[in-house]
């Protein structure tokens, strides 16, 4: 585990105008822990593409505790939330992270927080557009849900006329890539040990972000401005060892993002917009959507909800990315049971490359402590040039048991 991100989520633990020692004057410490220890099982149809990945089956166990201590009335907590995965099969993935290692201290109309943290912005199904202040963790799934813990400094001031968040960001995570045995890659394996980075700073460049969220009667709405480096890099293909290898580079950036929500009745409209200007070019970018949900379906306590999103993004089939024009429809059923039972099914289609990818999602709850999910994904890749092709031979099923203790 790389230590120089521990340590500056250490540092910012303790940045603040009152220290930790100081506001540990309670007259009560609440002292809590759970977590939750998951085994995963995944059934390739086929073997991969490329060397290295001549297997069908991959299983593996994942560790994730939360330690919380709550103290001075309530207004202030401290969260630990180590994780660690061990894989059967890719090196890469098996890897541990600190997902959160964070003081926050709430007062009248303002929030401290420090440490190491996960931050969420977005609104969107299918793509998480605008979703910045977190590095992926790019070897635990092929979604893009999974975050590495990010050092932060956040301060949030509630006003009447909104919601304030400033940011400071002592430190850069890099990118997890899966490894020369792991599936779902390209066709190059990433070299993560030989990163570069346009910033002197390396990845101890301080980023900043500003951010202010509000709710109109139907209407949720966020705007923010990033400063720092892109959580996206480039690539550049080496020779290292006589075998090609592609290097990420992260370079610096400015990006202006926004999220809006409308619910109208049975309908949620959605939109995520986007600028982002690099050093060598500037583009804009969009997920817009919709939702209805027919509520309580033949008088049971079923829900049913239709989606639909379109990606466009403007530099077209130059983009390093494969939501560049893709159309997305999909459907969830909520079954409203004491076991949370869930489905979630979709379809993504590319109108450049005429590239499908289909997904389904569902899962329940066994008693208070076991989760069962079943996971099924298929691409289909309609063009050489479109970067679905790298994974077009990695369709997959995967049962996840997670027991929460």
């Amino acid at each position: 585990m790389n230590t120089a991100f521990l340590t500056a989520g250490l540092t910012t633990l303790l940045f603040s105008g009152v220290t930790l020692s100081d506001a540990v004057k309670a007259d009560e410490l609440v002292f809590e822990f759970s977590g939750r220890l998951s085994g995963e099982l995944q059934g390739y149809f086929d073997a991969g593409r490329f060397a290295g990945q001549n297997y069908q089956s991959n299983a593996s166990l994942a560790l994730e505790p939360e330690l919380y201590w709550g103290f001075n009335d309530g207004n202030d907590a401290v969260v630990f939330t180590p994780f660690y995965r061990l894989d059967q099969r890719d090196a890469e993935r098996s890897h541990g992270d600190i997902r959160e290692l964070s003081w926050i201290h709430v007062g009248d109309d303002w929030e401290l927080r420090t440490g190491l943290r996960k931050v969420f912005w977005g609104v969107t199904e299918f793509n998480h557009l605008i979703d910045v202040i977190n590095q992926t963790d790019g070897v635990e799934d092929s979604d893009g849900e999974e975050k590495l813990g990010q050092p932060m400094v956040n301060l949030s001031l509630v006003r009447d006329w909104g919601i304030l968040d400033l940011f400071v960001l002592p430190g850069f995570r890099e990118r997890t890539f899966a490894g020369t045995d792991g599936r779902l890659r390209s066709g190059l394996v990433v070299d993560t040990d030989s990163a570069r980075y346009q910033s002197d700073g390396g990845d101890q460049h301080i980023d900043t972000a500003i951010r202010w969220s509000q709710s109109f009667d139907l209407y949720d709405i966020g705007l923010y401005w990033f400063r720092g480096t892109n959580r996206d890099p480039r690539f550049e293909t080496r020779v290292k060892n006589a075998t090609p290898v592609l290097i990420p580079v992260y370079e610096q950036m400015d990006q202006i993002g926004f999220d809006g929500q409308a619910t109208i009745d049975s309908w949620l409209w959605k939109l995520e917009l986007l600028w982002r200007d690099l050093p060598d070019s500037q583009y804009t970018a969009l997920q817009a959507g919709l939702e209805y949900t027919f509520y309580g379906i033949s008088d049971s306590n079923t829900d049913l909800g239709v989606l639909a999103e379109f990606g466009w993004d403007e530099r077209g089939r130059k983009a390093d990315t494969i939501f560049q024009n893709d159309l997305f429809i999909g459907s969830r059923i909520t079954l409203n049971d004491a076991a949370s039972t869930e489905f979630l099914a979709g379809v993504g289609y590319d109108i450049d490359y005429s590239s499908r990818s289909l997904f389904v999602e569902a899962s329940s709850r066994f008693g208070e402590s076991l989760k069962l999910s079943l996971d099924a994904r298929l691409f289909y890749s309609g063009s050489n040039r479109d970067l679905m092709m790298n994974i077009d031979q990695d369709d997959l099923i995967q049962l996840t048991a997670d027991y929460y203790f």
